[in-house]
C-alpha cells in the first residue's frame, strides 16, 4: 500500500512540475520514467530548456511556486541558482532539470538515461 501511495504522490508532483513550466513558457519539456530501470536514483526525471539565465531562473521559480502552493511541498534540495545554466530542483522521487540549451547538450541526460521511457511533454 505505501509504494501505491509513492507513486500517486510522485505522479501529482510530476503533474504540477510540469505545469509550472509550461505556464513560464517552457522549452522541449520531456518526462522520464524511471520507475521500471533498476538502479535508478528516483522514480521520474522532468527536463526543460530555458532561453537564458533569466528564463531559467523564472521557470524554476514557478515550478517551486506551483508545487509549494498546490500540494504544500519544497524541494529537498535545489542547486544551479548563481549561473543558472542548469538548475536542479529535487523532490526526492521527482527530479527537474531545467537547462540553458549548451548545458542540455552537453550534459545529455535523456542520452544517459534512454532505457526510461521517455515523454514529450506538448506545449
Amino acid at each position: 500500500m505505501a509504494k501505491k501511495k509513492e507513486v500517486k504522490e510522485s505522479q501529482m508532483i510530476l503533474d504540477v512540475a510540469i505545469k509550472g513550466l509550461q505556464e513560464v513558457k517552457g522549452e522541449n519539456i520531456v518526462s522520464l520514467d524511471l520507475t521500471s530501470l533498476d538502479n535508478a536514483v528516483c522514480d521520474h526525471f522532468i527536463v526543460c530548456t530555458g532561453s537564458s539565465n533569466t528564463h531559467v531562473n523564472a521557470l524554476a521559480a514557478s515550478v517551486k511556486d506551483e508545487l509549494k502552493n498546490t500540494l504544500t511541498e519544497r524541494p529537498w534540495h535545489s542547486e544551479g541558482f548563481g549561473n543558472a545554466e542548469w538548475i536542479i530542483l529535487d523532490y526526492v522521487n521527482t527530479v527537474v532539470h531545467i537547462f540553458q540549451e549548451e548545458a542540455r547538450t552537453f550534459y545529455n541526460i535523456e542520452g544517459l538515461w534512454a532505457d526510461a521511457s521517455i515523454t514529450k511533454i506538448e506545449d
